[in-house]
């Protein structure tokens, strides 16, 4: 995905069969054969959502632009010099997956996901793309601490709940990209009050009420870091899969 190309500003609030592949490599400047695992990536998903639960069956309407094109805005604000990336509670590989693809033989992709069926899913999804990534199905709690480049998540838990996760799999340089919805703000101030960071807000492609937070230099405050970690139990509104 070319850095020049993070997908345009009108491909907000497209009607639901107005984007699809084509659409999507239009706007991110994909390669034709990026575009076709891509696809292969979708076919296998909707096969799969039939019988499993994986992503909300409505948003398989506007698949191209809810879930691909939401992911792949991130693919540009991946430092140069990133070599490896954590993706936390990844789910149907969203955005996790998608990266692993556009930043494929540059960026080592692992995806952590505790439910055995998701994982199961995102290697069936690997596989059919040839795409090497590690898998991780255990408890982000569980992992042992490991420092990535670059750290997403997206739909994966409340921001002060999520930075407890991140500081386990991040070093001194290290970025965290999160795609958050409508309450960023009030999570941002619960966040604050735990957590030293330094956060910039990007507006969303793909939704008018939402913002990828880039966050760097994570440091707990003099507090207990897990007082954070447990702080809001709910997923954030606004940003469902």
């Amino acid at each position: 995905m070319s850095k020049a190309k993070t997908g345009p500003a009108k491909s907000r609030n497209v009607p639901d069969a107005a984007f699809g592949p084509q659409e999507f490599a239009a706007a991110t400047g994909v390669s034709r054969e990026t575009l076709s695992r891509l696809v292969r990536y979708a076919d296998l998903l909707r096969d799969w959502n039939e019988r499993h639960n994986l992503v909300s069956p409505k948003s398989l309407e506007n698949l191209w632009q809810r879930h691909f094109l939401d992911s792949a805005q991130l693919a540009p604000l991946v430092p140069d010099q990133a070599e490896t990336l954590a993706d936390l509670g990844s789910g149907a590989g969203f955005p996790g997956l998608v990266l692993a693809e556009l930043l494929r033989n540059r960026v080592r992709v692992t995806l952590h996901d505790a439910t055995a069926k998701k994982c199961a899913f995102l290697a069936a999804a690997a596989q059919a793309m040839d795409l090497p990534v590690a898998i991780e199905n255990r408890r982000m709690e569980d992992i042992p601490a490991k420092a990535f480049d670059v750290i997403t998540a997206r739909a994966c838990a409340p921001l002060p709940k999520l930075l407890g996760y991140a500081q386990n799999f991040a070093g001194p340089g290290s970025v965290c990209l999160f795609l958050k919805g409508q309450n960023v703000g009030s999570e941002l101030t619960e966040a604050h009050k735990c957590w030293k960071i330094r956060a910039r807000q990007i507006p969303s492609l793909t939704d008018p009420s939402g913002v990828i937070l880039e966050l760097r230099d994570l440091s707990p405050h003099d507090r207990n870091p897990q007082e954070a970690s447990r702080a809001g139990r709910r997923q954030s509104k606004g940003r469902r899969r």
